[in-house]
C-alpha cells in the first residue's frame, strides 16, 4: 500500500444518489473528457471525474509512478468523500487504474467499465517508447512530445467530420504539467497484465471500444469479455481511442446499462407475499 497520504481532485459530472459512477480519464487528459458523457447520463445516475495525480487540478503528492497506488489514491480520496463503493469507469489509462482497484480494493469496486482500454501489459516496443517520452518531456520541461496526439486518439470518421474535436483535445493537452505526463508514462509502462483480475471479479463488466480505435482495438476488448465473468461489450461505430469524446451518447448508454445491472444485483429478490 502506499504511504503517501495525498488525495486528488474530484468534479460533480452529473448530480443523483445511490452508488456512484466514479469516472477516470484517458492520457493525457483530465476529468474533462468525461463531461460530455456524464451529461448524457440518465436522470438519477450519480457521476465523480477524478483527476489522477499530477493530471488537471491533482498534485503528484509523492505519488510514485505505479498504478496500484494510484489506486490507493483513488480509494482513499472516495473513502474521504464517505464513498462506500462504486461502478469504476476508466478509459485507457483510467481503465488501467480501475483494474488496479478492482485488484487491491475489491470490496469497494462493484462494477467496472473498461472503455478505450486492455487488461495486457505493455510490449517491449510501447514500453520503452513510453519512457522515451517521458524523459524527453522531462529533459526538454516541454509538452511537443504529446502534442500531435489528437491525431492518434481520434479515430478516421472524426478526422472527417469532427474536426472540432482536434483544438479541443489540444486545448486539454496543452493544459497538463510536463512532470505530471512524465509520470504517468512511467506508470503505465510499469503495469503488468491484469487479466486475471477480470476472471476473479465478481461484478458486472463493461467493455467499451471504439470500432476505429487503433489504440486499443476490437481485439483487446474482445480479451476482456472473454476473461470476465459477467462481461457485456459494446463496439461504438465510428470512432477511435477517445469514444466518450467522439459519441458521448452510446457510451454513456452502455455505462447507464453497466449502472443498472449492477443495481439490480444488488437489490434484494423479492418473495410473493412481499408484492
Amino acid at each position: 500500500m502506499t504511504t503517501t497520504s495525498a488525495l486528488l481532485a474530484t468534479f460533480p459530472l452529473r448530480d443523483g444518489a445511490g452508488t456512484p459512477l466514479v469516472m477516470l480519464h484517458g492520457f493525457p487528459l483530465d476529468h474533462r473528457m468525461w463531461r460530455a458523457a456524464a451529461e448524457a447520463l440518465p436522470e438519477g445516475v450519480r457521476a465523480i471525474g477524478v483527476d489522477l495525480p499530477g493530471q488537471g487540478h491533482s498534485d503528484l503528492g509523492g505519488i510514485p509512478p505505479r498504478l496500484e497506488d494510484v489506486a490507493d489514491a483513488v480509494h482513499r480520496t472516495m473513502r474521504e468523500q464517505g464513498e462506500g463503493n462504486a461502478v469504476v469507469v476508466g478509459l485507457s489509462l483510467g481503465g488501467y487504474v480501475a483494474l488496479a482497484l478492482a485488484e487491491r480494493h475489491p470490496g469497494f469496486v462493484v462494477g467496472l467499465g473498461l472503455v478505450d482500454t486492455k487488461s495486457t501489459a505493455d510490449l517491449d516496443a510501447a514500453r520503452a517508447n513510453r519512457l522515451r517520452i517521458a524523459d524527453a518531456v522531462t529533459q526538454a520541461q516541454t509538452l511537443d512530445p504529446v502534442l500531435s496526439m489528437p491525431g492518434m486518439l481520434l479515430g478516421t470518421t472524426s478526422a472527417e467530420k469532427r474536426r472540432n474535436l482536434f483544438p479541443l483535445l489540444e486545448s486539454w493537452i496543452r493544459a497538463q504539467s510536463p512532470a505530471g505526463v512524465a509520470w504517468a508514462q512511467r506508470a503505465m509502462a510499469a503495469r503488468p497484465d491484469r487479466t486475471d483480475v477480470l476472471r476473479t471479479f465478481d461484478g458486472p463488466v463493461s467493455v467499451v471500444v471504439g470500432a476505429e480505435d487503433q489504440i486499443t482495438p476490437l481485439v483487446e476488448a474482445e480479451h476482456m469479455v472473454h476473461a470476465a465473468r459477467d462481461g457485456a461489450l459494446t463496439v461504438v461505430p465510428a470512432v477511435g481511442h477517445m469514444s466518450a469524446v467522439e459519441d458521448p451518447a452510446s457510451v454513456a448508454a452502455a455505462l447507464s446499462l453497466l449502472h443498472r445491472r449492477v443495481a439490480e444485483r444488488r437489490t434484494p429478490p423479492r418473495w410473493p407475499w412481499q408484492y
